[in-house]
């Protein structure tokens, strides 16, 4: 993205900025409403005045966000608004006493969930990712390894 020639030199915009703190509060309602076209709610307080209106500043000065972010926000906000959002798939939790099969390499591992963690070939591990780790030599998502969350979660981050 193109960068534009800030609107205001840097040390006149960090005075700005700055002196924004010694404002009152009807004061930085005053400015938002000069800079946004509107008054803001009574339920907006002074920090979040201040850094709105400081984000501002610095959007007119060296520009604002890009327009792919832009794109993103406006299509997460209209799927929210139009309760179209995408559902979460559901997370498959393991109770105590469950047993878990994988077949790794011509091998089928059986483990056992337990209160306080997993049993493999008669030990005692902490969590399913160690026992990943100790059949693959890898670090593996162990719920992911054992088929507790879909790959499409993992690579994204949690979300589909």
């Amino acid at each position: 993205m193109k960068r534009r020639a800030p609107v205001l030199d840097r040390e006149t915009l960090t005075s700005e900025i700055a002196s924004l703190s010694k404002l009152g509060i009807d004061e930085l309602r005053e400015r938002w409403k000069a800079m946004y076209g509107k008054a803001p709610s009574q339920e907006i307080g002074r920090s979040f005045l201040t850094r709105a209106i400081a984000y501002h500043l610095q959007e007119r000065a060296y520009g604002g966000l890009k327009p792919s972010t832009l794109r993103l926000l406006a299509r997460v906000a209209e799927q929210t608004a139009t309760g179209s959002s995408p559902k979460k798939p559901q997370i498959r939790k393991a109770q105590s006493g469950t047993v878990l099969i994988r077949e790794w390499q011509g091998n089928a591992h059986r483990v056992t969930m337990l209160d306080d963690g997993v049993s493999f070939n008669g030990k005692h591990y902490r969590s399913l990712s160690e026992v990943a780790r100790e059949i693959t030599g890898s670090r593996w998502s162990g719920p992911r390894f054992f088929g507790l969350r879909a790959p499409v979660m993992e690579n994204n981050h949690g979300t589909p």
